[in-house]
């Protein structure tokens, strides 16, 4: 059964289409690697997914219930939003932590926001906040940060910057997390410690959307790869088929630039 259902998304900036009719599925544990060319559309994708930008057209499903559907006004409310962002963990390439907070904090902030809306927090808050900081610190155990909890960003290097972001989406137990390509912001050295983290996180078999220029990487490690190019989703289909034998002379011409 498809955790995530993907149909006829449509996405224009102005005049600009920058998504023409993209639609896919992804099985419960597995991981999508999405490549292709700056400007093809894979960021502007993840964005609609995680309803940062809403599409001018088409359906969303996650685990069979419909969260967008553009043909129906009550999927478009803007109260109902946040909702349906819980079902995506994010992490950018730019790692978008609080400057102000510890890696401990940055990992607890949202849950913590959350909390608060409960009509139990008042009777139960340190209940829920020790909850909340054991879940917080046991990431940050698995990310490898467990010496560096109550360290700033700035304390931090960048690949352990990324993986203080991997730890905070993955605090709020989405359905799926979602990557934007997260390790162009590091350094060749930094790169590998992040990959180690998302093999990891594989294995485990964490569904992902994850957005790379590491061709080896998403050969490695994606169940199903995605080929962009100008909007449309050119090739798609397991990393033997779309990297060992791509159908599309787009797709072997962008190929060949990596080999």
């Amino acid at each position: 059964m498809s955790i995530l259902e993907v149909e006829h998304i449509k996405k224009s900036f102005g005049k600009t289409e920058v998504l023409k009719d993209i639609s896919f599925n992804l099985e419960q544990g597995e991981v999508l690697s999405i490549i292709g060319s700056s400007g093809s559309g894979k960021t502007t994708l993840l964005r609609c997914l995680n309803f940062l930008e809403m599409p001018n057209k088409g359906v969303i499903r996650v685990n069979n219930e419909i969260l967008l559907d553009t043909e129906n006004p009550e999927t478009l409310k803007e109260s109902e939003v946040r909702k349906k962002r819980l079902h995506f963990g994010l992490v950018f390439q730019s790692f978008n932590l609080f400057p102000q907070y510890t890696a401990l904090q940055n990992v607890m902030l949202a849950r913590e926001l959350l909390a608060k809306e409960r009509p139990d927090f008042k009777a139960n808050r340190k209940e829920i906040l020790d909850e909340i900081r054991v879940n917080a610190e046991e990431l940050l155990r698995q990310m490898g940060l467990e010496d560096r909890m109550n360290n700033y960003p700035h304390q931090l290097s960048g690949g352990q910057c990324q993986r203080v972001a991997i730890a905070r989406a993955l605090a709020l137990q989405p359905d799926i997390l979602c990557f934007d390509e997260p390790t162009s912001a590091l350094d060749p050295e930094l790169t590998g410690e992040v990959l180690r983290v998302l093999r990891n996180l594989a294995d485990k078999k964490t569904t992902m959307i994850i957005v790379t220029h590491e061709m080896a990487f998403a050969k490695d490690v994606a169940s199903q790869v995605i080929f962009m190019d100008d909007g449309h989703i050119l090739e798609q289909g397991t990393p033997e088929q779309v990297f060992d034998n791509p159908k599309m002379e787009r797709t072997k011409q962008f190929l060949s630039s990596y080999s």
